[in-house]
């Protein structure tokens, strides 16, 4: 890993660090030798899981606490950390052993997520808290901007709840494939729908989660959204 990636990275992060180190090591998974960023990842989680749930905490003042903590769950999912990964381009200076390189691991979207954990701890040791809440918050901007308490349905139930409307029949799940190494695999899901002439699929690190995308999916195909 060069210099000059990780330069480039602390422009997209919005920080430039004190402490190298703490950089390198939040980037370093754990298949690349001992010293590596799982103990970061478990500080950063912790704090991301603060920022967020004190950011909707001021911004949906009427928000109970079921809904806060769904919209919470939905921001700081496995799910949405790898996108934000791949958005800030994490992947491209992740250190890793010669065995994920090999099989894809700068793109797993398992890895991705914990990486983006760990530099949430390592600009918390570098900087404190205030500065760390102050990049989280700019990642996360357009994503908190878009969250409304009427959008807090589960995917699944906003998609049966569509079909039942119209008197259609429930939709049906298949896992079509499941790839990747035992700790990280990878599941793509079918969700077959009455009124979409084809299934559609969905992808995720977990079986539920691929569920869910196929059901955003089917939802927004039925209802005109994409």
């Amino acid at each position: 890993m060069t210099d000059l990636l990780l330069e480039r990275l602390g422009k997209r992060l919005g920080h430039r660090f004190r402490q190298d180190a703490l950089l390198e090591l939040a980037l370093t998974h754990r298949s690349h030798g001992s010293r590596n960023n799982e103990r970061l990842e478990f500080l950063g989680d912790s704090i991301l899981g603060f920022i967020i749930g004190a950011a909707l905490y001021e911004r949906f003042p009427k928000g109970r606490e079921g809904q806060l903590s769904h919209l919470r769950a939905q921001l700081v999912s496995g799910e949405t950390l790898a996108k934000l990964a791949l958005e800030l381009e994490i992947g491209d200076c992740l250190r890793l052993g010669e065995g994920e390189m090999k099989s894809g691991g700068c793109r797993r979207a398992s890895i991705l997520a914990d990486a983006v954990e760990a530099l949430i701890g390592a600009i918390y040791l570098d900087a404190g808290l205030e500065t760390v809440r102050a990049r989280v918050l700019d990642w996360f901007a357009s994503r908190l901007y878009c969250l409304s308490l009427e959008t807090v349905k589960d995917p699944k139930t906003r998609l049966q709840e569509w079909l039942q409307a119209r008197r259609k029949p429930l939709p049906q799940y298949r896992v079509v494939d499941v790839s990747g190494v035992e700790h990280a695999r990878q599941f793509v899901v079918e969700c077959c729908v009455s009124g979409l002439a084809q299934p559609v699929r969905g992808e995720a690190s977990s079986r539920r989660a691929a569920e869910k995308a196929a059901a955003v999916e089917a939802y927004h195909r039925l209802t005109g959204l994409s």
